[in-house]
C-alpha cells in the first residue's frame, strides 16, 4: 500500500495547525506570542494547552509522556510518566497538568555534570522548551525540554543553543537595522545536517565484541575489495536496504522531520540521508531523532545502523555536514549573493563577519568536533584536516581580493556549456564544492564538514552562532557609531578581508603543502581532541561565552572536565576490549591453528617413516606447515605480550586521577598499543584460515547486506 505523505507528515507532532484547532483562540495567541518574543508563559496557558496537548495525545496511542531532553552524554534521554490518575472508586482518569508540562525532576547526578551535581545533590529540572513541538513516539507523549541543575546550570544541549540563537539574532538585528530594514523582528540559523551512517547484518555484528561494545571494529585485515573501484557511491540501492529507507523515511515524516535525499555513499554498506533544512533548535531535535529511529527501523530488517565516525579501517568514515545560514523572520537568506555578489554590501557584510569569526576562532570551531571517535576520521584522506580553513570559491575570492585592492572586479562567465547540443546549458552556481575544506560556502550557506556522524550537532551550532555573533557585534558597534555609514562600511569590509583572508583556502586541504602553507600563514593545528580540549578555557573564550550569556565560567570548566572524563572513558572501553578479545577469542583461535597444523606435519612425517621402511620414495613435503607454525607462533607470541601490556598501562591510566594528564596518557600511551596489538593480530588473520577466525572478517562485514 502506497504512503499518502502529506496525509503522514507531521501526522505525530502536535504543531501549529493541530494548536491552532485544539487550542481556543486566545490561548494559541498567547502561546504563539511566547513562543515569538520569548515571553515568560502563562500557567493559566500552560493548563489549557496540557489538556489539549494530553487529549490530542491519546488520540495518537498515547498512554504516557516524557519530557524528553539532551543531556551531556550527547544522546536523548526520557523517563515515562502515565497520564492515569487514581480516584476513590478505585477507576482511574487520565490527567495532564500545565506544572506536569512545564516541569519534570529528573535526577540530576546520574548525568555527566563536570562536577556540578554530585550524589548527594541529586536534584536538577527539567523545563518545556515551546519553540519546538511535542511528538508521539512509541505510544509516549514527548516534550522537549531544556534541563537544568538545582542551582540553575545549564546540564544539557539545548540551553546554550536556545540562549546562542538568541544572541545572534540580537546582534544580526542590529547590522540588519543599519541597511534600513525595519520590517525585520528576528534572526534565525538554519541549519540542515546530512547524516550518514553503515548498515551491517545484524547476525554479524552480533559476533564482534568491538562492534557492539565500542560501536567500531578494534581489529581487522583489509577485505581484498573495498571502495576502490567507487561503484558503491550513488549506485543502485540495495532491495533490503531500498526497504529500509522506505520505513525509515514514513517513520521520520511522521515526526514532521523533513527527510528530503537518500544515496550509497563512497564506503561498502555506507549511506547517507539528507533533510531540509530548518530552525536550528529544531533541526538538532530532528537530527537526534533521526539517529535514533535509524537504529531502530534498521532492527525491523534484520541490519544493524552503525553511526561511528571510523566502524571500519581503510574505507571512509562517516561524518555529519552541517549546513548553515542566516534568514531573517520576512524570508531573506543573509547569505545569499544574489546576482551580482560585488554589489551586495549586506551580504558582504556578513560574509566577513563569518570569515573573521572562523579565522579568529578556529580553537573553538575545532574543539566543537572534538571526539575520541572522530579522531579516527579527522585529517585522513576521506574528510576535513583538523587545521581549520574556510572555502569561498574562485569568484568570491576574487570580488574579495578586487574589494580590498579597489579595483575591477572582472565578472566570470556563469553559464555553463557542456558541449552537447542536445544537452542543455546552465547557470553555474557561484562556488564549486570542496569536500576537503572543514567550512565551505555552497551558494547561500556555510557546510561545515567536521562534526562526527555521532555527535549532537548542538556543539557546533553553539559555536558557530556565538562567534558570529560576537563579530556582528563588533561590526554592529563601529557602523552605528559612523557619520558616514557608506564610507565605514567600505572600510570596515576592506579591513577585514585584509586581517582575516589568511583563513580562506581554496585548494586541497588532503595535501602536505597545506599543512606546511597554514603553519607559515599561522593557522593552528589541533591533531587530537586532547589537544582541542585544552583550549576552550583560554580566557578569549570564557569572555566570548560570558559576554553573549551562552555559558557561564562554570558550566565551561564541567563541560571541559566532562570531554576529558568521555574520551578518556571511550578509549579504556576500547582497550579492555581488545585485551578481551585478544586472550578469550584471537589467541586460542590462532593457537587451536597452530596445533592442527602440528598435527598435520606429525602425520606426514608417520607417513614418511612407514615409507621408508617399504620401498624407496620422496619425502613429503612439510615446509608449509613448519613456515605457517614459526610465523603464527611468534605473531601468537608477540601478541600475548602486546595484550599484557595493553592491560598493564590500562591500570596505570585508570589510577590517574587528573582529568587532562589521565586523557593525555590514554591518548600518547594507550593508543599507541592498542595500534601495535591490533597490528600484530591483523598479520595472524591473514594466515589463519576463515573458518578458524573467531569472528567474521571485514569482507563478511562490509557485504554482509546483499
Amino acid at each position: 500500500m502506497k504512503s499518502n505523505v502529506p496525509e503522514i507528515f507531521g501526522s505525530m507532532v502536535f504543531n501549529d495547525s493541530i494548536m491552532r484547532d485544539k487550542l481556543p483562540k486566545d490561548i494559541y495567541r498567547s502561546l504563539h506570542k511566547t513562543i515569538e518574543d520569548g515571553k515568560d508563559l502563562d500557567i493559566a496557558v500552560a493548563n489549557v494547552v496540557a489538556i489539549a496537548m494530553k487529549d490530542w495525545a491519546i488520540e495518537q496511542g498515547a498512554t504516557h509522556y516524557t519530557h524528553w531532553f539532551q543531556p551531556l552524554t550527547g544522546i536523548t534521554a526520557e523517563k515515562h510518566d502515565s497520564f492515569i490518575s487514581p480516584q476513590n472508586d478505585g477507576r482511574v482518569i487520565m490527567e495532564f497538568s500545565g506544572k506536569n508540562l512545564i516541569k519534570g525532576e529528573p535526577d540530576a547526578s546520574s548525568f555527566p555534570s563536570g562536577g556540578l551535581r554530585a550524589t548527594f545533590e541529586a536534584r536538577g529540572y527539567t523545563a518545556w522548551d515551546p519553540t519546538s513541538y511535542a511528538f508521539v513516539k512509541d505510544g509516549v507523549l514527548c516534550i522537549p525540554t531544556a534541563f537544568c541543575s538545582y542551582g540553575g546550570e545549564a546540564l544539557d544541549k539545548k540551553t546554550p543553543l536556545l540562549r546562542s540563537m538568541e544572541a545572534i539574532s540580537e546582534q544580526a538585528l542590529r547590522v540588519v537595522r543599519l541597511f534600513g530594514d525595519t520590517d525585520v523582528k528576528k534572526v534565525n540559523t538554519t541549519v540542515g545536517a546530512e547524516q550518514e551512517y553503515f548498515l551491517i547484518d545484524e547476525k554479524v555484528y552480533r559476533e564482534r565484541k568491538d562492534l557492539f561494545y565500542c560501536g567500531r571494529t578494534l581489529f581487522g585485515a583489509p577485505a581484498p575489495k573495498g571502495q576502490e573501484m567507487s561503484d558503491h557511491y550513488f549506485g543502485a540501492i540495495k532491495p533490503r536496504i531500498s526497504a529500509f529507507m522506505k520505513e525509515l523515511n514514513e517513520e521520520l515524516w511522521k515526526l514532521g522531520i523533513l527527510a528530503k535525499t537518500e544515496h550509497n555513499e563512497a564506503s561498502p554498506a555506507q549511506h547517507e540521508l539528507a533533510p531540509i533544512y530548518t530552525t536550528t533548535n529544531i533541526s538538532v531535535d530532528h537530527n537526534q531523532l533521526t539517529m535514533e529511529i535509524m537504529k531502530n527501523v534498521a532492527r525491523h530488517h534484520g541490519m544493524v545502523c552503525v553511526l561511528h565516525e571510523k566502524p571500519f579501517e581503510g574505507v571512509n568514515g562517516s561524518g555529519k555536514h552541517n549546513n548553515w545560514a542566516l534568514s531573517t523572520d520576512t524570508g531573506v537568506n543573509l547569505l545569499n549573493p544574489g546576482k551580482s555578489p560585488h554589489e551586495n554590501a549586506q551580504f558582504l557584510l556578513f560574509l566577513v563577519a563569518v570569515i573573521k569569526a572562523v579565522d579568529e576562532y578556529q580553537d573553538l570551531l575545532r574543539y566543537s568536533v572534538a571526539y575520541a571517535g572522530n579522531d579516527n576520521r579527522l585529517g585522513g584522506d576521506e574528510a576535513p584536516p583538523t587545521i581549520m580553513s574556510l572555502f569561498i570559491g574562485d569568484d568570491l575570492a576574487a570580488v574579495l581580493e578586487s574589494i580590498e585592492n579597489g579595483t575591477d572586479y572582472d565578472a566570470h562567465a556563469s553559464r555553463m556549456e557542456i558541449g552537447v547540443h542536445v544537452l542543455p546549458t546552465f547557470t553555474k552556481d557561484s562556488t564549486d564544492r570542496n569536500r576537503t575544506s572543514p567550512f565551505a560556502f555552497t551558494g547561500n550557506k556555510f557546510e561545515f564538514r567536521s562534526p562526527g556522524s555521532s555527535q549532537s550537532i548542538s556543539g557546533p551550532n553553539v559555536v558557530l552562532n556565538t562567534i558570529v555573533a560576537e563579530e556582528l557585534r563588533q561590526f554592529a558597534d563601529e557602523l552605528e557609531k559612523a557619520d558616514d555609514f557608506t564610507d565605514a562600511l567600505s572600510e570596515l569590509i576592506k579591513r577585514t578581508i585584509r586581517e582575516h583572508k589568511r583563513i580562506i583556502f581554496n585548494g586541497d586541504g588532503y595535501s602536505e603543502e597545506w599543512r606546511k602553507e597554514a603553519a607559515k600563514r599561522g593557522l593552528l593545528e589541533l591533531p587530537t581532541a586532547v589537544d582541542a580540549f585544552q583550549t576552550f578555557l583560554d580566557p578569549k573564550n570564557v569572555e566570548l561565552f560570558e559576554r553573549h550569556r551562552i555559558f557561564t565560567k562554570t558550566e565551561m570548566q564541567s563541560r571541559y572536565e566532562i570531554s576529558l572524563d568521555t574520551y578518556s572513558k571511550i578509549v579504556r572501553i576500547e582497550g579492555l576490549t581488545m585485551v578481551n578479545m585478544a586472550h578469550k577469542q584471537i589467541l586460542p583461535a590462532v593457537n587451536r591453528y597452530v596445533s592442527e597444523l602440528s598435527t598435520t606435519v606429525n602425520r606426514k612425517r608417520a607417513i614418511d617413516t612407514a615409507d621408508q621402511d617399504g620401498a624407496s620414495a620422496a619425502p613429503i613435503s612439510c615446509a608449509m606447515e613448519i613456515s605457517l607454525i614459526r610465523r603464527l607462533s611468534e605473531l601468537q607470541d608477540q601478541a600475548f605480550s602486546l595484550a599484557e601490556d595493553l592491560a598493564a598501562k590500562l591500570d596505570v591510566a585508570s589510577a590517574k586521577t587528573d582529568a587532562l594528564r589521565q586523557a593525555t596518557y590514554y591518548r600518547d600511551v594507550i593508543i599507541p598499543a592498542m595500534r601495535a596489538l591490533r597490528k600484530c593480530c591483523d598479520t595472524m588473520e591473514v594466515y589463519t584460515p576463515a573458518d578458524v577466525w573467531p569472528f567474521p572478517t571485514y569482507g563478511a562485514l562490509l557485504f554482509s547486506v546483499d
